[in-house]
């Protein structure tokens, strides 16, 4: 007989009022599950790790804004195309 184990990864949630979560939030949430950092790193390591993280989560941050101005660009498009002028300007503002 063997023991087995299962592991489960660690749950959270986050929640908001009337609206979704912000670019900033994704891009945390994505850059901490690419980077995580020890805390017994070394200290010239651990800066190091910093540095990296902050980076990742710059170039994920302008990839998620530049996913969203696409897709709303698409979304507003269509509404033209279809007559729905009124609803693109709308899109648009967002």
């Amino acid at each position: 007989m063997t023991d087995a184990f299962i592991k489960l990864g660690k749950v959270g949630v986050h929640t908001t009022q009337n609206k979704g979560h912000d670019p900033e939030f994704w891009a945390a949430q994505v850059t901490n599950k690419i980077c995580g950092i020890s805390e017994h790193a070394p200290e010239h390591v651990r800066q190091q790790a910093l540095a990296f993280k902050q980076t990742v989560y710059d170039i994920v941050l302008r990839g998620i804004r530049s996913g969203i101005a696409s897709d709303r660009t698409t979304v507003v498009n269509l509404l033209r195309g279809q007559g729905h002028g009124d609803m693109a300007d709308i899109i648009k503002e967002l």
